[in-house]
């Protein structure tokens, strides 16, 4: 029994006096910057950046939204600013934000931030049955869950600085 207690310690003590030893400093890395990025980025123009960034202001954007009731098999679009909300029979739908990536940018994507409460049957109040983003070209990567409604976005109208 005494030969598995004095590895241990003995091992124990090498790590100790390893504790005590400072790690070797770092090799400086000499680099330099291509002329172009030397010097400092303009600021953007001042028209150029909204108050929501750059952009159309998150006030004046228009997301378009995709309603399908799979009881009666109809569906519908619903236009809406954010802030906005709508009722359509037992649902209400609420946007808080759209958003579309830029035309230079190489992966192109529309979202919209969408709240969705239901009405049960029998019962006066609305429950939250989703909260979350949404993406027209990912829609799987958050779903609205209902076995009566389904919602997705299908635009998101706003325009940038120099847009075609």
């Amino acid at each position: 029994m005494r030969g598995p207690h004095i590895c241990l310690a003995l091992a124990g003590a090498i790590a100790l006096a390893a504790c005590d030893r400072e790690p070797p400093a770092p090799k400086p890395v000499e680099t330099e910057l291509p002329q172009d990025l030397s010097t400092p980025a303009s600021p953007l123009p001042a028209d150029a950046a909204g108050s929501a960034g750059i952009g159309t202001p998150m006030e004046d954007r228009v997301a378009t939204l995709g309603l399908l009731n799979k009881r009666n098999n109809s569906s519908q679009d619903i236009e809406l600013k954010p802030g906005e909300s709508r009722r359509i029979g037992d649902i209400i739908i609420r946007l808080q934000a759209c958003e579309r990536t830029a035309p230079w940018e190489m992966q192109r994507e529309t979202g919209a931030f969408v709240q969705v409460l239901v009405q049960d049957r029998g019962s006066e109040d609305f429950r939250r049955i989703f909260s979350g983003w949404l993406f027209k070209n990912s829609p799987s990567l958050n779903v609205v869950e209902h076995p009566i409604y389904d919602v997705w976005v299908k635009d998101c109208a706003m325009s940038f600085p120099d847009d075609e």
